[in-house]
């Protein structure tokens, strides 16, 4: 509903040149909307009418998500890695890899991939994803942890290491098929 186009447009267009993140507040509320917004490459969603310090809390989840590393930990010249089923993903530099190939992840999914990495062998909860990984807790019939999983899925669908390696446990959240983690600093 924007002056020449609409917001997914524009989200369409801002997601071929940048990852910045994007919170899409707006008057379309309803749950196709959402899922859509989300699909493209909003970080997160917030339908009008809104409570001002619900927007402030969601926009604080948004920057504790996406902030540059602690710079003690630049300067320590130490980078962790979380390396799972072919999968690695540099946490200081936010990157991840399947193999040599690089995967492009939103910060959102970076956050998902991080938590499911670091449990790998052992069912997350759709809760503890939202928690941890949207800064907020999961309401009821919020489909947000699902769209971010099946997004990220895709994503890690084109390596030929990481098929079916994101299981979903029906009723309950994700599952990282892989028996261990190998955490490393380089």
């Amino acid at each position: 509903m924007l002056p020449g186009g609409s917001g997914f447009e524009l989200l369409k267009a801002l997601r071929q040149q940048s990852s910045v993140p994007v919170l899409l507040l707006t008057a379309r509320g309803e749950a196709v909307d959402r899922i859509l917004g989300l699909e493209i490459g909003a970080d997160d969603y917030l339908a009008k009418p809104f409570d001002p310090r619900e927007l402030v809390a969601r926009v604080r989840a948004i920057f504790r998500r996406t902030r540059e590393p602690a710079p003690a930990a630049a300067h320590t010249g130490h980078e962790e890695m979380l390396s799972v089923g072919g999968i690695s993903m540099s946490l200081n530099a936010r990157s991840v890899t399947c193999g040599d190939a690089p995967v492009d992840l939103t910060s959102v999914e970076f956050n998902v991939l991080e938590l499911l990495l670091r449990h790998a062998g052992s069912v997350v909860t759709r809760e503890q994803i939202a928690e941890v990984a949207l800064g907020r807790p999961l309401n009821a019939f919020d489909r947000s942890v699902d769209v971010h999983v099946s997004r990220l899925r895709k994503k890690l669908g084109g390596c030929p290491t990481a098929e079916d390696l994101i299981r979903p446990i029906r009723g309950v959240g994700y599952f990282f098929a892989a028996e261990t983690s190998e955490k490393s600093r380089a």
